[in-house]
């Protein structure tokens, strides 16, 4: 049966994904009288494509003239399809362990466009526990799953996703401008951890740690949180920072990455 024979095919969606896959295969949309010929739609039905995959953060204009580029929540749409249920499967039991051992609520976010979302919790059996949900999202700015993420990614693909604008603040201690931004993503890629003291949430700790995937890319984070006061003992904070480092490593080795890579 042909597309134009079966009664469910949506000509929009197939229009959309048929200019997705064009830009993916090379075709930047520089001329755009010709990419709408060739896909056989007025030039107004092409520019309305573009707008509202740009809007959904499916595609990003390259700037003037540049034409367009596949966008950071498509791939990282398909990243979590592929890798998902990897990555979930490897952590979850670490991030047990980790919870019951510290005494502190543990999580898995990854990054999609500028925002952390939640992907997994685990909890200690304690009164006190973390108010973060499954699929809350953060922006990756501001919250150090985020903020490591973002910290091993190369620069120019941080200065892409963010820009020139202000950031928004969520609290004092937020960058709120891309140069503070770099700044601090250098302190956490130097430190190999992200804390945050009261930093996102007041009187709430944590600290977190990126999971790397075989090629060595950051996939996601892991980190755990609770009381600021569980983190004021120096030598408990050490013995935190320690214990989510080598749980970070243990999740990236289940995901077959070997060794350290370095940052571009």
């Amino acid at each position: 049966m042909s597309d134009a024979e079966d009664g469910y095919i949506s000509p929009p969606v197939q229009r959309a994904a048929r200019l997705l896959r064009r830009i993916a295969e090379g075709d930047a949309v520089v001329n755009m009288s010709r990419t709408a010929r060739e896909l056989d739609i007025s030039r107004t039905t092409l520019l309305r494509l573009l707008r509202t995959l740009e809007a959904e953060r499916f595609l990003e204009s390259r700037g003037e003239g540049g034409g367009w580029r596949i966008g950071t929540a498509l791939l990282g749409l398909a990243a979590r399809g592929f890798a998902g249920e990897d990555l979930a499967e490897s952590a979850l039991p670490v991030l047990e362990r980790l919870a019951e051992e510290l005494g502190l609520s543990a999580h898995l976010g990854v990054l999609d466009g500028r925002e952390v979302v939640y992907m997994a919790r685990r909890a200690p059996n304690l009164s006190f526990a973390s108010n973060i949900r499954v699929g809350s999202r953060l922006p990756a700015h501001a919250a150090n799953m985020g903020r490591i993420i973002l910290a091993h990614l190369p620069e120019a693909e941080v200065r892409r996703m963010f820009g020139d604008g202000p950031l928004e603040a969520s609290t004092p201690h937020t960058p709120t401008s891309l140069e503070a931004l770099l700044a601090k993503l250098a302190e956490d890629r130097a430190a190999g951890l992200a804390w945050s003291d009261g930093h996102y949430e007041p009187a709430i700790g944590s600290v977190a740690a990126v999971l790397r995937d075989a090629s060595g890319r950051p996939v996601g984070a892991i980190n755990v949180s609770g009381q600021v006061a569980s983190f004021a003992d120096p030598e408990r904070r050490a013995r935190i920072g320690a214990a989510v480092s080598a749980a970070a490593a243990e999740i990236s080795a289940r995901l077959g990455f070997g060794g350290m890579r370095k940052v571009a």
